[in-house]
C-alpha cells in the first residue's frame, strides 16, 4: 500500500537527531538530507551500512538492504571408481 500523495513525507526525526543514523523504516525515501552520510539500515535481522551518493536519491532505503540470502548449492563430491 503506497503513501497518500497528500501527506508529507515520513522522516522519523528521533532517529536522524543523533550522531549515527539508524534507519528502521525501509519505506522512508532517500532525501538531499541524506547525502555522503553513512547510514545503516536495518534488515529484520541485523543493520547494513551504506553511504548515500546523488544516484541514490529518490529511492528508498529498502531498495539497498536485501532481506534474504542468495542460495548456495553444495558442491557434489565426486565417487572414485
Amino acid at each position: 500500500m503506497s503513501r497518500s500523495i497528500w501527506k508529507p513525507l515520513y522522516n522519523n526525526k528521533k532517529i536522524l537527531t543523533s550522531e549515527k543514523i539508524f534507519i528502521f523504516n525501509r519505506r522512508q525515501i532517500i532525501t538531499s538530507n541524506f547525502l555522503n552520510q553513512t547510514i545503516k539500515i536495518y534488515n529484520g535481522i541485523r543493520f547494513f551500512e551504506i553511504l548515500v551518493n546523488e544516484k541514490m536519491l529518490g529511492f528508498k532505503f529498502g531498495e539497498f538492504a536485501p532481506t534474504k540470502k542468495l542460495p548456495i548449492q553444495k558442491k557434489k563430491k565426486n565417487k572414485k571408481k
